[in-house]
């Protein structure tokens, strides 16, 4: 069902009248725009083109400009409806981001009937109707109402009021609502009022409604279907966050407008209704039909935006405990409830929610906590106060105990069970500070597993979680900042893109920083005054900045440069982060914006500003004093070094600052010696920082390839994985081009590489063969091995070929004997790269018999990596003729086409079907094969010669970018083999 519109443009009866008077020729006309106007019809959503965002309008009600007016209708005469485009009407509100002032929402009762049947899980469309009252105030005066709408229908409109407070309401009269029309492009539906409501008084809008359930995408209220037991079934479940309440009922849809809620869910009696407050009651319904249907009815929640209303609805079994009182609950596919999967989350969910209530001394506020694991949720969690929701892959520990699954869920619940505080007890005021939600949340998810796992190495995992990703994103160009201005946004689609690294991982390390340069005491505070103060209701970063620095001026311990909030917003408003370079002969510390593939005398967009940054640092091996870097450039006589071996000075202590460190040629030559001489001088941290800064600065130009490749010499020593992974992600990255041209660096580096694994391997290839359970509790090693055990195969050393094949025909043999998860990708690939259609068909089987889907990804690729052309062809071949590989996430032809062998094999296919190509995966696969095959191209010959080869396949637009896109991989490819260039004379000078 599409949203309640009309044709597409409003005629009101005024213009008809004065359509009538101008000319008698035009009555045939009138009659007609008068059965237009009398006759409401309804589109479906593709029928309504998106509108442009006009200027700006007038912010009060009596300034607006008016909408065509004329006679009043009579009071029982339904209002019109109509979907209007900017362009049919004047300026005003409804061109706004935000929602005027003018209406406070206070409570809505709200019920929704989705028609989700277990005898009927195939309906063409499935869709919910529902009714709502909501109770506003009014803050100014004004006939217009504006509130969020998506693809609703809406039916019965009252306005109710004003409210007489203690009388029952029962002799309430009602604001007759004239027309009701939607601003489609921005979300709105807009009542025309017949008279105005007025400040101080309260209001009830009352309207029923229907909408879409939808299937293909998790917004709104969306279907999973799933099997369990053996049999095919469906449930129901929500996403509000961040704009898809208004996909579901209409509602003030912004996060600083809270309100309470009653919640009436009516469902099928075979299945269990969830939402965020503990069951009231239950009752029996029947409908037209005869159709027996349960209508639940759920207790008040507290004060919240829409974005945390939470409902499901299942055929789903939990497992339940109770802490401090409180029921906790997880619910699951009944399968997995039996198989104990859940068991792992029950276990560690009340403890979490424990730590946090005594290290905020706040209590969690609601009587309950039900946590469901959906079966298709794109990878995500969602926090929604009382009712969690989180894709079951996050949230079920699989039976294959060997995996970082363990450590990933605690993460993962962890940082949901953080958000009940920020975010669900005190709320960003608008999305453009959503940091203030993610960060703070992604922060103590690190810190309660700290808390719960002291052992565990916590500096290392922030890097690896949090740090790496977000550093090799982030840059002085990047138009993206952690906390943005409000008046940067114009489109609701734009606050959907805030969900991404910089919001989440440089938002956590915003928070990490913070607390590094204060103390953690004090640190938490502030952050106690801060939620205490703004506890069911919403706050700016602003507010917490002030709350930091009431804390700090009660103290005299900590002694900062300036402001908190100087300090801070120096880093939240600014784009990218700093390099700091030290200069160890004078003590001259600088800072400068880092930039992607920096050039000499750069004349890009200049980056005036500075940060004001806390160096915390290191001078042979003891910790010194927290100093500032303040502008561009200071002296810092402490940190001159002698010519002694001993003498040595290390910035950015545990890798607290978000900021890379370089020094002058002095600076690294002293950490490379004392690397070669006695590595274990300096932390795991900073021998992880030391290679991870050094080879983003070499490949960004600030320093020379050789100063990062110096700093490998000693690794022979190095029995850290988590140091190994630093050296091989940036040696080997992951889009490594491998060319058959350039075997000279690869028989460099394979010598010089394999010498000095040997330790490191040893290690590991005896845990995997003797004892493998030992890895269970190590994190770093969990998350390093695959490329470690990728690499050494790669670069061909016979004990890790003869593992792979020892592994894969041990599980083929005994399907029992499981390949040990983290190596499992590795073992799958080489146990068919060094076998023969035996191994390929076997793979084959178990696919078709697999249900798990991150499974059938490690069988897909896998079955990629075989060497025999004839196997690759005929694996393209079922790909596209049978229904075996009907798993879409993955293109098989393009599988193939990332190895070597496979290159020439997909190329040679396409030829003959690229038709069938086209059709099995839409003709942008066929560009993206083109992207796969050409990227170790390094000429323009090679470019004209892919162009020629695909262009019968492609369309003319499809050409025009493909030709830009080539030029860029050449470029890039040119850059490397300059880079591999230099990198192999220094591995012969080395070797």
């Amino acid at each position: 069902m599409g949203p309640c519109s009309s044709s597409g443009f409003y005629v009101s009866r005024s213009v008809a009248l004065l359509l009538a008077a101008l000319a008698a020729a035009f009555l045939l006309a009138l009659v007609v725009l008068a059965a237009l106007y009398g006759h409401r019809t309804r589109v479906a959503p593709s029928e309504f083109h998106r509108c442009g965002v006009p200027d700006a309008g007038p912010s009060s009600p009596d300034q607006l400009g008016e909408l065509p007016s004329g006679p009043k209708p009579d009071p029982t005469h339904e209002p019109a409806v109509a979907a209007t485009p900017d362009t049919w009407r004047p300026s005003g509100p409804w061109d706004q981001q935000r929602l005027p002032p003018w209406l406070v929402p206070l409570h809505y009762e709200l019920e929704l009937w989705p028609r989700l049947r277990p005898d009927e899980l195939s309906p063409p469309a499935l869709s919910f109707t529902g009714r709502i009252n909501i109770t506003v105030r009014c803050t100014v005066a004004t006939a217009r109402l504006l509130l969020h709408s998506v693809f609703l229908d809406c039916d019965n409109i009252e306005v109710r009021g004003p409210l007489s407070l203690g009388t029952g309401n029962a002799t309430v009269g009602r604001v007759p609502v004239d027309n009701l029309w939607f601003a489609v492009d921005m979300h709105y539906m807009v009542l025309e009022l017949r008279e105005a409501l007025q400040p101080g008084n309260l209001y009830e809008l009352q309207l029923s409604f229907s909408g879409p359930v939808y299937q293909d995408t998790r917004e709104g209220l969306f279907l999973n279907f799933y099997t369990d037991q053996g049999e095919r079934r469906a449930l129901l479940a929500s996403q509000m966050e961040p704009t898809f309440a208004r996909n579901v009922f209409p509602c003030f849809d912004e996060p600083a407008l809270k309100a309470t809620f009653n919640i009436t869910i009516i469902h099928h009696p075979s299945y269990v209704a969830l939402s965020n407050m503990p069951k009231l009651g239950q009752s029996d319904k029947e409908d037209a039909d005869g159709n027996k249907w349960t209508v639940t009815t759920f207790y008040t929640t507290p004060l919240m935006p829409t974005y945390l209303a939470a409902f499901a609805i299942c055929d789903y079994d939990h497992v339940n405990r109770t802490e401090r009182g409180k029921e906790i609950r997880i619910w699951a596919r009944k399968d997995a409830i039996a198989n104990g999967n859940a068991d792992f989350a029950l276990n560690i969910t009340g403890p979490i929610f424990s730590f946090l209530e005594d290290l905020f001394n706040i209590s969690y506020p609601l009587p309950k906590t039900d946590i469901i694991a959906l079966p298709t949720f794109d990878n995500r969690a969602m926090e929604n106060w009382g009712l969690l929701m989180f894709d079951e892959l996050l949230l079920l520990q699989p039976d294959d105990q060997l995996t970082d699954k363990k450590i990933m869920i605690s993460h993962v619940v962890s940082h949901e069970i953080g958000h009940q505080w920020f975010g669900n007890l005190v709320t960003m005021r608008w999305w453009n500070n959503i940091w203030l939600n993610e960060g703070f949340a992604s922060y103590f998810e690190f810190l309660v597993m700290n808390y719960f796992n002291p052992k565990f190495p916590g500096n290392e995992i922030f890097f690896s979680n949090f740090l790496y990703d977000i550093l090799r994103e982030d840059h002085a160009l990047v138009s993206r900042a952690v906390s943005m201005k409000v008046e940067n946004f114009t489109e609701t689609n734009e606050i959907n893109e805030l969900f991404d690294g910089f919001t989440y991982n440089k938002g956590a390390s915003m928070t990490r920083m913070l607390c590094s340069f204060l103390n953690e005491n004090l640190f938490i505070s502030a952050l106690k005054s801060y939620l205490e103060t703004f506890s069911y209701s919403n706050a700016e970063q602003d507010d917490l900045w002030r709350h930091f620095q009431m804390a700090i001026d009660d103290q005299s311990k900590i002694v900062l440069p300036t402001t908190i909030k100087s300090i801070m917003d120096s880093w939240t408003y600014q784009s990218g982060f700093p390099i700091i370079t030290l200069n160890v002969s004078t003590g001259v510390m600088k800072q400068e914006p880092f930039y992607l593939e920096k050039v000499k005398n750069q004349t890009l967009l200049t980056h005036n500003d500075t940060w004001i940054v806390p160096i915390l640092w290191m001078k042979n091996g003891t910790t010194q004093s927290l100093v500032w870097l303040d502008k561009s450039s200071k002296l810092f006589p402490e940190m001159q070094v002698s010519d002694s071996d001993h003498d040595w000075v290390i910035l950015n202590l545990n890798m607290s600052g978000y900021y890379r460190v370089n020094y002058d040629k002095l600076g690294w030559k002293k950490l490379n010696q004392l690397l070669e001489k006695d590595p274990k001088a300096i932390p795991v941290i900073h021998r992880l920082q030391l290679i991870d800064d050094a080879f983003s600065l070499s490949k960004n130009n600030y320093i020379e390839i050789e100063t990062a490749l110096d700093l490998t010499k000693y690794l022979a020593k190095e029995d850290e994985i988590i140091v190994w992974h630093a050296v091989l992600v940036n040696l080997l990255p992951s889009n490594f081009v491998f060319d058959v041209s350039d075997y000279d660096i690869y028989t460099l580096l394979k010598k010089y590489l394999l010498k000095r694994l040997t330790s490191i391997w040893n290690i590991y290839s005896t845990i995997i063969r003797e004892n493998v359970a030992a890895l269970q509790d190590d994190y770093l090693a969990l998350i390093s091995l695959e490329k470690l055990f990728e690499t050494v195969c790669f670069l061909g050393l016979e004990d890790c070929l003869q593992l792979s094949r020892e592994l894969f025909k041990n599980w083929m043999s005994h399907p029992e004997n499981e390949i040990p998860y983290p190596i499992k990708t590795v073992i799958l690939c080489y146990g068919i790269a060094l076998g023969s259609d035996k191994e390929w068909d076997f793979l084959l089987n178990i696919y078709t018999n697999d249900t798990k889907k991150e499974e059938k990804f490690q069988l897909v690729y896998a079955m990629s990596c075989s060497k025999h052309p004839w196997i690759l062809n005929r694996y393209m071949e079922y790909a596209i003729t049978t229904s075996l590989f009907d798993f879409n996430e993955t293109n098989v032809i393009d599988t193939v086409a990332t190895s070597e062998v496979g290159r020439y094999v997909a190329k040679d296919f396409l030829v003959n079907n690229w038709k069938a190509v086209s059709e099995r995966y839409g003709t942008q696969s066929l560009v993206t094969l083109m992207y796969t095959i050409g990227r170790t191209i390094s000429t323009d010959l090679q470019i004209m010669e892919l162009q020629q080869f695909f262009s019968p396949m492609l369309e003319e637009h499809q050409r025009l970018t493909a030709h830009a896109k080539l030029q860029a991989i050449k470029n890039e490819n040119l850059e490397n083999k300059n880079r591999s260039a230099r990198i192999a004379a220094w591995l012969r000078k080395n070797t």
